[in-house]
Order: C-alpha cells, then sequence, then structure tokens
C-alpha cells in the first residue's frame, strides 16, 4: 500500500508531495479531518521502530507540557489525543514507514520509490 498521512494545510506537506509527483499514485489521507485509528498509529509505529520516531517534537502544543515526562505510552496517547502531534508527512509504502521533511528523509523516499 502507498500512503501519505499529511495536513492539507500544511505548505510543507504539499511541496513535498508535489515535488515528488505523488498525489496520483499514493492515497491522501489529512490527518486533520480523519484522525488516525488506535490500529493505524500502532502500525505505523511498529513499522517506524518507536512512537517518538513518529512525533512532532515541534509542535506547538509541546511548549503546554513543559513538565511531562516522555516515554512510548506518552507519545501514542498524544498523537491519538491531537494531530499536531504526529510528524508529518508520513509516508506508508509497502511496509515501510517514512516520517519527516527532512532531506534526508525526502532522499530516502526518492530512492525507495526508483527500486
Amino acid at each position: 500500500m502507498k500512503k501519505i498521512y499529511y495536513l492539507k494545510t500544511c505548505s510543507t506537506c504539499i511541496k513535498i508531495i508535489k515535488e515528488l509527483n505523488l498525489a496520483n499514485s499514493f492515497v491522501l489521507e489529512d490527518i486533520k479531518t480523519k484522525k488516525l485509528s488506535e490500529t493505524e498509529l500502532d502500525f505505523l509505529a511498529s513499522k517506524a521502530g518507536s512512537y517518538e520516531g513518529l512525533f512532532n517534537k515541534r509542535a506547538r502544543k509541546l511548549s503546554d507540557l513543559k513538565n511531562q515526562v516522555f516515554n512510548e505510552q506518552v507519545y501514542r496517547e498524544l498523537i491519538l489525543k491531537e494531530y499536531s502531534f504526529l510528524k508529518r508527512p508520513v509516508f506508508l509504502i509497502d511496509d515501510e514507514v517514512f516520517a519527516g521533511n527532512s532531506k534526508s528523509v525526502i532522499e530516502t523516499i526518492k530512492k525507495q520509490l526508483n527500486n
């Protein structure tokens, strides 16, 4: 399966999808209008290696949690509760998950798509 979890209002997400020309070959899922289910999140975390790997540490709402002690369960609960805590975009390509918009992630996705 080829799927992208993204925010329709995120210019970075849209730019990456256009740059890689993926709009027609991937299922696009806007995480604001359709929240991730527990099953989806658990699957993504199992493929990514952790919930922390899917967690957006630059989310604005994170400043409200200054004194929070983080562990895998807390990351999971926060992502399920608030869509902005999911790092984005998240690419599901067959059985692999790539999260975020760093240059290295985008380059890895390009290589994966060219195989």
